[in-house]
């Protein structure tokens, strides 16, 4: 089996999203594909599965192919035990085959080749074990294993872990897989990871899962924007190796890009003061040798063309950098608040799970307390009630025991998995309201509720988060990692004074983790992160924890 693409670029209206992109991957090689968000990583898997045509270039594969989206379309009435069936169909048919190869199998004058290639096909399926597997796989990843379950009836993370389940059961030749742990718990990224490494096929990862990397990637591609434009593949194994050597590149990136700019500017300097030389403080009275005065300003602008001409021909052009996460300088504390008040508190919490279902959150005689400038690492299974906890300290879950407080005038900045509501309102023009459209409209909604003090109103623009290209698109159209930045922008808004962050390194990419992970560390507002990154929980190491 193997996996080619050779030039592969692809592209929508006055927008490329790839190019130039080349990759192989064979037998027991795990390539995991990074980059900033919105640079086609998702449209790169799309490409290699077949799903949509590139524009320039071509894909091979050889063998089964089996693609894990981050994003299901769940048909009316399907059900868990669909998706298993669909897993399994080339496991089931293959043992067909076997079936009927033994069944018409001529002991006197056929020959061995077909049955042998099967037998080897169904060997290498493990067939006979594929229901277990299932079972296994969905129990590992905390899926449902109902198979008459709907699979309208559960959530998106529900959802992605049953279909995830399916495909690791399957064994496929080629494995394509879109930000796999982001829907599992610790347990659950465990038991992937020991799957992926002992995956005889290929696979290729889109993750910003650091650790992941390190456990499981041989080699990473990455699609983020180089000095000449194009992806770069690095062959060291392992994130640090990777970070490093991605580092010394930015370096001599920045580093060149400020010389050329620098240079440019002391040649644009030198052309000005060859054109000063045609105004008239140079030149003899008039009157005085007129045909010498002309010869000498023809000679003058030839001398000054030539040298733009010579600055022109030696221009090196080199792109800007990409830029970084400029966190802004968020409050602790308003002045009216006492020293040893916390800003916002849970006691005794419970929020029901109603049908008869589990309590969604339930810590008796508990008190969570987020004082000015504090840290909390919330950690957990899933379904332990992380994101209910911090719907609760956000004031958005109501409690069914206990109760909430918070300081008067306290701001509190929120990003939650699912993301910020949107208006939905057409822009004055008529057309899909674009990003800077949102975030006014939800700075004028903060403004109306007192959640919002004018003059701590921090641009989205300043941010670093999105491109003002970006800004200037509808919501819609951006990508799921793009949308994600826009989240956190959203909560950054209102400058508040406690954030809560639910899974912050979903779907970001690997360098604005890093970026964010480093400017959480150092704010001076009080921070809660509830995450299942098991390098995010060991960068934090030293807050305290919640482990629900």
């Amino acid at each position: 089996m193997h996996l080619v693409c050779d030039s592969l670029s692809f592209g929508y209206p006055g927008r490329p999203v790839l190019t130039d992109v080349s990759l192989r991957v064979s037998a027991h090689q795990r390539l995991a594909v990074v980059g900033e968000n919105g640079s086609g990583k998702t449209t790169l898997l799309r490409l290699l599965a077949g799903e949509v045509p590139p524009a320039g270039g071509e894909v091979r594969r050889d063998g089964t192919l089996a693609v894990v989206s981050q994003e299901l379309v769940v048909l009316d009435g399907q059900t868990v035990g669909d998706l298993v069936d669909e897993a399994l169909a080339d496991v089931r048919r293959t043992a067909a085959e076997l079936d009927r190869a033994s069944a018409e199998f001529d002991h006197e004058g056929a020959r061995l080749g077909e049955l042998a290639d099967i037998l080897a096909r169904v060997e290498h399926l493990a067939a006979w074990d594929a229901e277990r597997r299932v079972d296994v796989a969905l129990t590992r990843l905390g899926a449902c294993r109902d198979l008459e379950r709907p699979l309208a009836t559960l959530s998106v993370g529900e959802r992605f872990r049953v279909r995830l389940a399916c495909r690791l059961a399957g064994r496929a030749d080629l494995l394509l897989l879109d930000e796999p742990t982001n829907h599992l718990d610790r347990d659950g990224i465990g038991f992937l990871t020991r799957e992926l490494t002992a995956w005889t096929g290929g696979v290729v990862i889109v993750t910003h899962d650091r650790q992941l990397l390190d456990d499981v990637a041989t080699a990473i591609l990455d699609l983020d924007p180089s000095i000449d434009g194009k992806p770069v593949l690095y062959g060291q194994p392992g994130y640090l190796s990777y970070r490093f050597a991605k580092n010394q590149a930015l370096h001599r990136w920045r580093q060149r890009y400020r010389a050329e700019r620098k240079r440019a500017i002391q040649l644009a300097e030198r052309l000005d003061q060859s054109y000063e030389g045609l105004s008239d403080e140079w030149r003899p009275p008039k009157g005085s040798n007129k045909n010498r005065r002309g010869t000498r300003a023809r000679i003058h602008v030839k001398a000054a063309d030539r040298l733009v001409e010579k600055l022109e021909a030696e221009a090196v052009e080199v792109p800007p950098p990409p830029p970084t996460l400029h966190f802004p300088d968020l409050p602790s504390m308003e002045p009216t608040w006492g020293a040893g008040d916390p800003v916002v508190e849970v006691r005794n919490p419970r929020v029901d799970g109603g049908e008869g279902r589990p309590a969604r959150l339930d810590l008796p005689g508990q008190r969570v307390v987020v004082p000015a400038a504090g840290r909390l690492l919330v950690t957990g299974a899933n379904g332990a009630g992380k994101s209910t906890l911090l719907g609760a300290l956000a004031g958005t879950v109501p409690l069914d025991r206990g109760y909430r407080t918070a300081l008067s005038r306290s701001r509190i900045g929120v990003v939650t998995q699912e993301g910020v509501r949107r208006t939905g309102t057409p822009a004055a023009d008529g057309h899909a309201p674009t990003c800077f459209d949102e975030y006014a409209a939800l700075a004028l909604e903060l403004l109306a509720s007192g959640d919002l003090d004018p003059s701590y109103v921090v641009p989205v623009a300043m941010l670093g988060v999105l491109s003002e290209e970006d800004l200037d698109r509808p919501v819609a159209e951006l990508s799921v990692g793009q949308r994600r930045r826009f989240d956190l922008a959203c909560a950054l808004l209102a400058a508040p004074h406690v954030l809560l962050l639910d899974e912050p390194t979903n779907h970001l990419s690997i360098d604005l983790v890093d970026d964010l992970t480093q400017a959480l560390r150092s704010t001076s507002a009080a921070v809660v992160v509830a995450t299942h990154d098991r390098r995010m929980q060991d960068d934090l190491h030293d807050w305290p924890r919640l482990d629900l």
